[in-house]
């Protein structure tokens, strides 16, 4: 989709809320009268990761009291990874449809027309904000400032000190403000609740609701956390991993304490709805409440999230919820408890869960939901799937998500499971209930053909245009193109013909020619020792850009690992 078309699609659909709103209520005022959102989003803390599951290890206070004081929604299903389950909260739509496949190497780039719940909430008066990971593409115009938040405190890629963050720290991380470099100073978690705090305060006195997203990168790795976190865990008999994990957990609980504490102090509590979970299941093995299976794993341990929502005097303290619920639900969920209103032409896969939240309804209709993720960009048929429903799972292929172009059999592997009687998923049921392994089998194929039909899985395309974004910085590892491990460089749109001074990371400093190949054409520059910079002169157009530095005497290289070796500064300059 070009440009144009991705501005008047968002425009459209601002103009209609705009429209919508001034007939409904008086501007302000009737936002003023919406809760406040905070939804807290943590980074491969799985079901097992927190006391009030059950663990007697882990130290987590305040979000055992906040468990006490909220709902639970004990059977809250996540993406096995990281990026698709992000793509699936903020747009209430399969992450297939988004063009988010999976987490690096060009599957972690969210089409820019795309519309997210910031950007409702922003044109229906909210202020919004984003601490802390987004991981759905770093250039234009797929950043958090292209996809509805007015403030943005973020790392890029996903994860500190992953390329393009390369060398970084949990300790006074540099990071991006607002789309500027920054250097921050403390440990990450603390940096990006904090910032969130000053955010609700500054929004608090406008009057107007805010929307903060705060998506923490801890507990992920690397685990970097202070000695006093997990040096304690250690002494338990804990081995020094899941000590550090647990660490980082602690670190995040604190955090997580002292911001309910600033609600009630703030008069804010009753005001705002909390909503805290995770996005995947845990990355090592550790503790995981019974469950099956860990992150990238479509088994319960892999998928299933603690959940928990907060707004006192709307939402019954200390009840759970058993009913199957996702990711893709919570933005239809907070559109209705902020009485926002969705365009009609939004296609959202999510139901609206405000009927159980708020006691109107004890259950909504049964459903199946759906789950797949692997490397390569190019989803398979039944590779590491599951259908969930409100007894059995259906999987095919399971432990398959690091596997590119699995070869598969004329039969699908599959396995069915009775989560009713067998939440552990030990004893695979498949033969003892045929009918119900060819209902779901032709659920997830209908489901598969219909992602497959939205854009056929073309992940978002990187925008280069001076008047939005200049430099763009290039990733290979996170936003490049690979076909079986081998980098082909980006897809691109260059917006305007022009002279562009294009600089690669080459760590070397051996003379050579840098190499820059644009629809269909390889121009060349001598580069001097020490030199890693030319101009060439790009069309405008829609194409494969692939740019890369060979040494002389020296074969060419294509960088494949999670490093900044060949990424690139692409400069407009004039």
């Amino acid at each position: 989709m070009n440009q144009f078309t991705i501005s008047t699609v968002k425009w459209f659909a601002g103009f209609l809320l705009l429209v919508s709103y001034s007939f409904g209520c008086e501007g302000t005022l009737c936002a003023a009268s919406r809760p406040n959102v905070i939804v807290i989003l943590t980074d491969d803390q799985g079901y097992g990761d927190v006391g009030f599951s059950g663990n007697l290890k882990i130290n987590t206070p305040h979000l055992d009291r906040m468990a006490e004081k909220s709902i639970e929604l004990t059977r809250f299903y996540c993406s096995p990874v990281c990026a698709p389950t992000r793509a699936s909260l903020l747009t209430g739509r399969n992450y297939y449809r988004t063009g988010v496949i999976h987490t690096s190497r060009g599957g972690a780039k969210m089409q820019g027309e795309e519309v997210t719940v910031a950007e409702l909430l922003q044109q229906a008066g909210y202020q919004t904000g984003i601490f802390g990971k987004w991981h759905l593409g770093d250039n234009y115009p797929m950043r958090p400032q292209d996809q509805g938040f007015a403030e943005s405190l973020i790392h890029k890629s996903g994860g500190i000190g992953q390329s393009p963050d390369q060398p970084n720290s949990y300790f006074h991380p540099k990071l991006w403000k607002n789309g500027v470099a920054f250097q921050s100073t403390g440990y990450c978690t603390d940096v990006f609740f904090d910032a969130a705090l000053d955010f609700i305060d500054r929004q608090t006195k406008t009057e107007k609701p805010f929307f903060v997203y705060l998506a923490t990168n801890a507990p992920h790795t690397p685990l970097e956390i202070a000695e006093s976190y997990w040096k304690s865990y250690q002494r338990q008999g804990l081995d020094e991993t899941t000590a550090r994990v647990y660490g980082m957990i602690t670190n995040l609980d604190e955090n997580i304490g002292k911001l309910l504490s600033h609600l009630e102090r703030s008069a804010l509590a009753e005001k705002t709805v909390v909503l805290f979970l995770g996005d995947n299941g845990p990355q090592q093995k550790r503790y995981t409440g019974g469950l099956r299976g860990r992150k990238s794993w479509t088994y319960e341990g892999g998928i299933r999230v603690p959940c928990l929502a907060q707004w006192p005097g709307h939402f019954q303290e200390g009840e759970k919820i058993d009913q199957i619920a996702a990711h893709i639900d919570l933005m239809p969920t907070l559109l209705a408890l902020t009485e926002t209103r969705c365009p009609e032409s939004l296609k959202l896969d999510g139901v609206d869960l405000s009927p159980l939240l708020t006691g109107r309804k004890e259950k909504l209709p049964a459903r199946s939901l759906f789950f797949q993720v692997h490397r390569g960009l190019t989803p398979q048929r039944y590779q590491n799937f599951a259908v969930v429903t409100e007894r059995f799972k259906l999987a095919g292929y399971p432990g398959t998500f690091g596997t590119e172009n699995l070869l598969l059999q004329a039969e699908p592997v599959l396995e069915l499971y009775d989560l009713s009687a067998d939440p552990g998923e030990q004893k695979n049921v498949l033969h003892s209930h045929p009918e119900t392994v060819k209902a779901l089998l032709k659920q997830y194929e209908d489901w598969f053909s219909e992602m497959k039909a939205t854009r056929n899985f073309e992940p978002g395309l990187i925008v280069i245009d001076r008047e939005q974004e200049n430099p763009s910085i290039l990733c290979r590892y996170q936003d490049g193109s690979f076909q079986k491990g081998v980098s082909e460089g980006w897809m691109v749109k260059i917006v305007r013909s022009g002279l562009y001074r294009i600089k690669i990371n080459r760590k070397t400093a051996k003379p050579g020619r840098l190499s820059v190949n644009w629809q269909g054409r390889t121009s060349h520059d001598f580069l001097s020792p020490g030199e890693s910079a030319a101009e060439f002169e790009l069309k405008a157009g829609t194409w494969l850009l692939d740019i890369w530095f060979q040494a002389e005497g020296e074969d060419r290289v294509s960088p494949g690992d999670n490093s900044t070796l060949g990424d690139v500064v692409l400069t407009r300059i004039k």
